[in-house]
């Protein structure tokens, strides 16, 4: 199966349009622009990886499907990792300073409210 490799037209104009707001600096307008093709391209690839790993599974087992599914599960979180949320981000920070720091206060306490919060 083939893929496109230029993004749909209505694509490319909303993103002219989003870019409008750099019109006042030439070089951050088309690196907007330049970025969100880039995404855009790679975002396509992985997809067209992912359909490739499931390719002809559904005909074999339940099992066989779910482990095609699992690996382009896999394959999706390996390549677009999401971000760590802001709990994560300030456990890392509690890390650090527990690793840099000699406080006199109780930086045990903060970890635990941190670590009992939903993400």
């Amino acid at each position: 199966m083939t893929h496109p490799i230029t993004p749909p037209l209505e694509l490319l104009q909303q993103w002219w349009e989003q870019a409008d707001q750099y019109q006042d600096d030439p070089k951050t307008y088309f690196d907007f622009i330049v970025t969100k093709v880039a995404q855009w391209a790679a975002d396509m690839e992985l997809e067209a990886c992912c359909q490739h790993v499931q390719k002809d599974v559904t005909e074999f087992t339940s099992h066989a499907h779910l482990c095609a599914q699992r690996k382009s599960d896999g394959l999706r979180a390996a390549r677009r990792p999401k971000p760590p949320s802001l709990k994560e981000q300030a456990l890392e920070v509690v890390t650090g300073l527990e690793k840099r720091c000699d406080l006199q206060c109780d930086l045990a306490c903060i970890r635990r409210a941190l670590e009992a919060l939903p993400e």
